[in-house]
């Protein structure tokens, strides 16, 4: 009887259920499917390896397989790291831009808010860049292919294409320091083709602060959308902290934003204290019996309630106003109703202020000076100094 190649293709095809032995190691494993698999022993140590699936893989391509990690394993080397080796060898030598960005990015993640799970990072990438020009090896990518992926952004989103040049441009020097010949100039010299952009900013519309309080009177019901409005009004924070308020971040009169949900602060590492007016503190008291999982404003899907919910109330209102816009408006009713100095006003918004020596030295976040502000700017937006209006069918 042969001690080698026992099979022919009829039985490998009509097989029973089991395990079959072709000879010298090779089997076929026969069950639900069949699997070819080769038994070797190295160093004194019986290992399997599997070589795919039959029929993927033919008997004849299974036999192949099988001598060529049978002599490997007979110069005492381990097939199936080798094997492994090779797959790691191959995946290094895949030098096309959408792996070298997502090796960019996978180095980056730390920096980024929430390991940069939200996706913005990369969004840019992946919608406009990655579907042309992803399985081009970075190696071969210069202006004229960045000019010509970019082009139609240019003129109509040209903050996107903006963030999109500058990822690329961390992507290649990414590549450069894995030792890839890239054009570390190709980012600069695609903006000096594409030309000055014709896209004029447009700024976030924003409520005068003489027209808040009708706006806030109208947030009459005590639900989560209009008492979430009316924080953002009174404490000129940004729409992502406000959203993501929790119950363990308030203490008595002063909220206290984790550093890592401030935008705006670059290299900040200390939270950011909001000092709570009377009327700030009455709102987060009726918003208290809608938490959930120590959120303030949940959602019903374990959550928060989205940027998208507080706009489109304003939008169903017929106003042009945005909720980040009331960031514009206490700002100016700061600049034109009181004489608060620049760094207080600038510091309410959230805003860093001087260099970062300065920071240094000067170690305070003027709350002492900011909660007699708020205070004021609470007694404005809800009609008057000391007058609070009430809201509908809450005792």
């Amino acid at each position: 009887m042969r001690s080698q190649n026992k099979f022919s293709a009829s039985f490998v095809k009509n097989a029973p259920q089991g395990k079959h032995c072709d000879g010298a190691g090779l089997y076929l494993v026969k069950g639900n499917s069949a699997q070819w698999v080769l038994r070797v022993t190295v160093h004194g140590r019986r290992r399997e390896m599997g070589l795919g699936g039959y029929p993927t893989v033919s008997l004849a391509e299974a036999r192949n397989l099988a001598e060529r990690w049978r002599k490997v394993a007979a110069q005492g080397r381990d097939p199936i790291k080798e094997r492994e080796a090779e797959t790691r060898a191959q995946r290094r030598e895949d030098i096309s831009l959408a792996i070298i960005t997502a090796d960019a990015f996978e180095t980056r993640k730390a920096e980024l808010k929430d390991d940069g799970n939200a996706g913005r990072w990369l969004s840019p990438l992946t919608i406009h860049v990655l579907p042309k020009l992803g399985r081009v090896p970075i190696t071969e990518i210069d202006q004229r292919d960045l000019r010509d992926v970019l082009a139609p952004l240019w003129h109509e989103k040209a903050d996107t294409a903006r963030k999109a040049l500058n990822r690329i441009s961390i992507v290649m020097k990414h590549a450069a320091a894995l030792g890839l010949d890239v054009d570390l100039q190709a980012t600069e010299k695609a903006k000096a083709l594409l030309g000055k952009t014709r896209h004029v900013p447009q700024h976030i519309p924003a409520m005068p602060w003489a027209e808040v309080p009708r706006f806030y009177s109208s947030l009459s019901e005590p639900t989560l959308t209009h008492l979430a409005l009316r924080l953002l009004i009174l404490t000129g924070v940004r729409s992502g902290p406000l959203r993501n308020i929790r119950l363990d971040q308030i203490e008595s009169n002063v909220w206290t934003v984790p550093a890592e949900n401030m935008k705006g602060r670059k290299g900040a590492t200390e939270a950011f204290r909001v000092p709570l007016s009377t009327e700030a503190q009455r709102v987060i008291d009726l918003a208290r019996p809608h938490s959930r999982n120590g959120y303030l404003f949940p959602n019903t899907r374990g959550g928060v309630i989205s940027d998208m919910t507080l706009s489109r109330h304003m939008e169903r209102q017929g106003l042009e106003a945005r909720p980040h816009g009331f960031r514009t408006s206490i700002r100016t009713w700061l600049a034109e109703a009181t004489t608060a100095p620049h760094e207080v006003a600038e510091t309410i918004l959230g805003h860093t202020v001087d260099s970062g020596t300065v920071r240094t030295y000067r170690r305070t976040d003027y709350i002492e000076q900011r909660a007699p502000l708020m205070e004021r700017w609470a007694n404005h937006v809800t009609g008057g100094a000391g007058h609070v209006v009430k809201l509908t069918g809450v005792g």
